[in-house]
């Protein structure tokens, strides 16, 4: 039989013995006859030791990724729903300028200062009529509204030839145009000869004038379409001709600003509706700063109509538009909150994984460390190793992390201008720090447990682990 020479199987038994020990090829070569002096491992360079902790983590390549993902998840959140509520509020106040600004807004029936009109519950509130906005429109008592108009809205059908659509309906004034911001694509808004005559005019939205003349070619201007309400089961319905067409406006306060009809108030509340009082008054004022002062003086001007006395009994709600936006606002930013905490918890659950693991790391590698604290490595240098895989564990998931909100936050941007909303891209760089100072954090806190017990080891008790 062929012996093999002494030399291989010293050399063999020697590579097989250091690398069941160590991780690192830096110890192997240490621990070799004419290897580096000991008291260089206290003076590697940063360069040395980043390539020693990226051998490690990549010899870990399964267990490396998993814990990385956690914190990849916990700052991708954080970006995320930064972004998602900078979105959310350009979008707010995005659609409060396609309305107008400076706007409030007249409806019947008490509320509190900071709930929803009775109307929106489903209560039918009598109380407003067409007096009331008549009364709004004296400048003498209500000396900053520049515009008044009043109106009522519903649901309904317009047929012109073979098509038919289900849409809504604004039964307003001939002021619509002056409170409420308009342009228009084709032809004009209804006179207000028109509006106090009753002429049987219309003006389309934009989808509704495209799907109802698109596939024709038609121009929508001077057509005749019928509309009916939706209590008008059985009936025909109202010959009306088109005048005009609005310019797309987009969804406002999230409604679809193009999928509704405009005519004039009293065909819409007699002959649609079958009612006699309005459902909503909007003034607009002639400037931010008298605001307050114009809803005092139409709260006044109401009450003498109502002939009520005291405020508290009073059978209407005065809104500011910028009210509702100081509501949404403060929607978005408590739903913002509550989802970077629960983006917080991702990232701690993330720490302690990466506590986990290094734990786990240390009891691996006991031996290791204990050869290198033998050979005259320093409690520091031991420390600062593992801190720095905690740290470039960490880092790399913050790295990574943030290349995915971002990607996200562009995504959801994308989606929903493509619904139609103005949903405006918005990633700022406080929340890019913010991500990437707390998953360095999270690194140096959950890090530093293992890497001080690792350090104070005791190397004579760390080379007989088993």
């Amino acid at each position: 039989m062929r012996m093999r020479p002494l030399r291989h199987l010293t050399r063999s038994r020697s590579s097989q013995r250091s690398k069941a020990f160590f991780a690192h090829e830096h110890l192997y070569y240490l621990l070799l006859p004419g290897g580096c002096p000991s008291h260089t491992l206290d003076r590697m360079n940063f360069f040395s030791t980043i390539r020693l902790v990226i051998r490690t983590l990549l010899a870990r390549k399964g267990r490396s990724a998993l814990t990385i993902l956690g914190i990849v998840i916990g700052v991708a959140g954080v970006i995320i729903i930064i972004a998602l509520g900078a979105g959310a509020q350009s979008l707010v106040l995005g659609q409060v300028t396609k309305l107008g600004t400076n706007l409030l807004s007249v409806q019947p029936g008490k509320s509190n200062e900071n709930g929803p009109p009775a109307q929106l519950f489903g209560i039918v509130v009598t109380s407003l009529t067409i007096e009331d906005a008549n009364a709004l429109r004296d400048r003498a008592r209500v000396p900053h509204a520049v515009a008044v108009m009043a109106g009522a809205s519903g649901s309904g059908t317009v047929i012109w030839q073979n098509s038919q659509i289900d849409t809504n309906f604004v039964a307003t004034e001939a002021s619509y145009p002056e409170v409420v911001t308009v342009e228009m694509r084709a032809g004009r808004f209804f006179s207000q000869q028109e509006d106090g005559g009753n002429a049987n005019v219309v003006v389309l939205g934009s989808t509704v004038a495209d799907e109802l003349f698109a596939s024709s070619g038609a121009d929508p201007i001077g057509q005749v379409i019928k509309v009916k309400g939706a209590s008008q089961l059985e009936a025909g319905g109202i010959p009306m001709r088109v005048i005009g067409v609005v310019s797309p406006r987009g969804s406002a306060f999230f409604q679809n600003q193009d999928d509704q009809i405009f005519l004039p108030l009293e065909i819409g509340q007699k002959q649609l509706l079958g009612i006699h009082y309005l459902q909503f008054v909007n003034l607009k004022v002639d400037s931010a700063d008298n605001i307050n002062q114009t809803i005092s003086d139409a709260t006044a001007v109401l009450m003498q109509q109502h002939h009520i006395k005291r405020e508290v009994d009073a059978d209407f709600t005065i809104r500011n538009q910028a009210d509702a936006v100081n509501i949404l606002s403060t929607v978005t930013d408590a739903l913002k909150l509550f989802l970077t905490a629960m983006a917080a918890i991702a990232l701690v659950v993330g720490g302690i994984g990466i506590l986990n693991i290094m734990l786990v790391t240390v009891a691996e590698r006991t031996r290791e460390i204990g050869l290198r604290k033998a050979v005259g490595a320093s409690n520091a240098a031991v420390r600062n190793q593992f801190l720095l895989e905690a740290g470039t564990l960490t880092s790399l998931g913050g790295l990574i992390g943030i290349v995915f909100g971002v990607a996200v936050s562009y995504l959801v941007s994308l989606l929903m201008n493509y619904i139609g909303y103005d949903w405006a891209f918005v990633i700022s760089i406080s929340s890019v720090l913010l991500a990437v100072g707390v998953s360095i954090l999270t690194g140096v806190i959950f890090g530093l447990y293992p890497a001080f017990k690792a350090a104070r080891l005791n190397p004579i008790d760390a080379l007989r682990y088993e």
